[in-house]
């Protein structure tokens, strides 16, 4: 049943990987209205999201801001869509580093890094535009599907220009595998984890948060700098990626330090352009065990 699925889904990818941009977008636009006004998927978590985390909005605000939301997932599943056939040329000519050279001196000097980013922006463009402006390989941590054809056909357009990726379960055996090379090992980090008993919980968007601090036991494990990857969209379509220096020395950080600086400055580009990250999510579906209350 996966393989039939894939076989009788795939030309129809092709065919809209293939599209050129402004008919890419044109499907974008019928897929929103689809989405939002005939299913409204996901719309009562998204809402909800939205109402918690803005609490002074308006009623009328978060409407607005969900109606932008939606139509910002729709370009980003086109968008990631469009990896499965684009080119390096076009690749560049829509994702931009600001700032590359901000990681050359640990390149020269054979010092690895983990790179931190959240579902804010398109992050799948994130990982070709670091491979095509930085020389660290790169290495994405990710969450394999399901369905192993899909799986196949998304490691193709993941790992092109040189990108690498590694299965969240593999990720700290893989590092250690790979640790003769000078890499960045990304990992996107603003997911709600698993199991929320070794969570740390903060103030996140004006509610109570379980987080993920995985990349911080591993940073100070590895005793690898950490970067965050800020992925800004300037125009629809189009993207620019700026590295930011948090922690040179992540030994020498106190505990909880890095995990709450990486949320901190998540927050603040969220708070910046709210309808490019992803509310759709189940964010908050956890609630602080009582053994761990303060």
């Amino acid at each position: 049943m996966k393989a039939l699925t894939f076989y009788l889904t795939y030309p129809l990818i092709w065919l809209v990987s293939s599209s050129p941009f402004p008919i890419l977008y044109k499907i974008s636009d019928f897929l929103f209205f689809m989405l939002y006004q005939v299913f409204g998927y996901r719309k009562k978590v998204v809402l909800s999201n939205l109402q918690r985390s803005f609490p002074d909005k308006s009623d009328q605000e978060i409407d607005q801001l969900a109606r932008e939301f939606y139509k910002y997932l729709c370009d980003l599943i086109l968008e990631t869509l469009k990896t499965v056939t684009w080119t390096e040329k076009e690749a560049r000519s829509r994702v931009k580093m600001n700032n590359p050279e901000l990681l050359d001196p640990y390149y020269e000097k054979g010092q690895s890094l983990v790179v931190v980013l959240g579902h804010l922006g398109n992050w799948e463009w994130a990982g070709p535009c670091f491979s095509l402006y930085c020389k660290h390989q790169l290495f994405v941590v990710y969450l394999p599907l399901s369905n192993p054809y899909f799986e196949k056909m998304l490691q193709g357009s993941r790992t092109k220009f040189n990108t690498k990726i590694v299965p969240k379960k593999e990720a700290l055996r893989a590092m250690i595998g790979y640790k003769k090379t000078i890499s960045a090992t990304a990992l996107i980090a603003d997911q709600a984890p698993n199991p929320v008993t070794s969570a740390l919980w903060m103030d996140f968007l004006n509610q109570e948060t379980a987080v993920f601090n995985g990349p911080e036991k591993i940073s100070k494990m590895m005793d690898y700098p950490v970067v965050y990857m800020d992925v800004n969209r300037v125009k629809r379509g189009h993207y620019e990626v700026t590295a930011k220096l948090l922690f040179d020395k992540p030994k020498e950080t106190e505990e909880k330090e890095i995990t709450i600086a990486f949320n901190k400055i998540l927050e603040e580009g969220i708070l910046d352009r709210p309808a490019t990250w992803l509310w759709s999510h189940k964010r908050w579906k956890h609630k602080r065990p009582s053994e761990t209350a303060e």
